[in-house]
């Protein structure tokens, strides 16, 4: 599994204030770039798309995990819910390069390159693979016991 550096870890908490102004915006913005994959867009509740709650749940969770990048155990139960969630549509590691090439842009953006340097994006890169590893072997496992 992948780790996140001391200054990624960092730069990650430091922009949470900006995830808490922008998380909305971002999330909206960057599943607008996901769903131009029309497989991927297939996976989604749309319903949950038009209403704003699956960005706005995004958004939630993007703040969360920057908040606690240095205490992961204050999110077990959260990733619990996502990997189920993840099972559940039938979410495959091969998904996730997909998030993260909608996210990471998406993050830019929103929040302008003078925030989203290439620095914070790397740290949100590092951030999001870390958590991409957790969840997928979290999901392996779960597809495996269901099987």
């Amino acid at each position: 599994m992948r780790t996140v550096s001391p200054e990624a870890i960092a730069i990650v908490k430091a922009t949470a204030p900006v995830i808490e102004k922008q998380g909305l915006a971002i999330t909206t913005a960057m599943y607008a770039r996901l769903f131009e994959n029309a497989e991927i867009a297939k996976m989604f509740d749309q319903a949950a798309q038009q209403s704003g709650e699956q960005p706005r749940r995004l958004a939630a969770a993007i703040l969360a995990y920057a908040r606690n990048i240095d205490k992961l155990e204050n999110l077990g139960a959260a990733v619990e819910r996502m990997v189920h969630r993840h099972v559940e549509t039938g979410v495959k590691s091969e998904h996730y390069p997909y998030v993260a090439d909608a996210l990471l842009p998406a993050i830019r953006d929103v929040v302008g390159a003078d925030v989203a340097t290439d620095a914070v994006l790397a740290a949100w890169g590092e951030a999001y693979w870390m958590l991409a590893d957790i969840l997928i072997a979290a999901e392996a496992r779960a597809y495996a016991q269901a099987a």
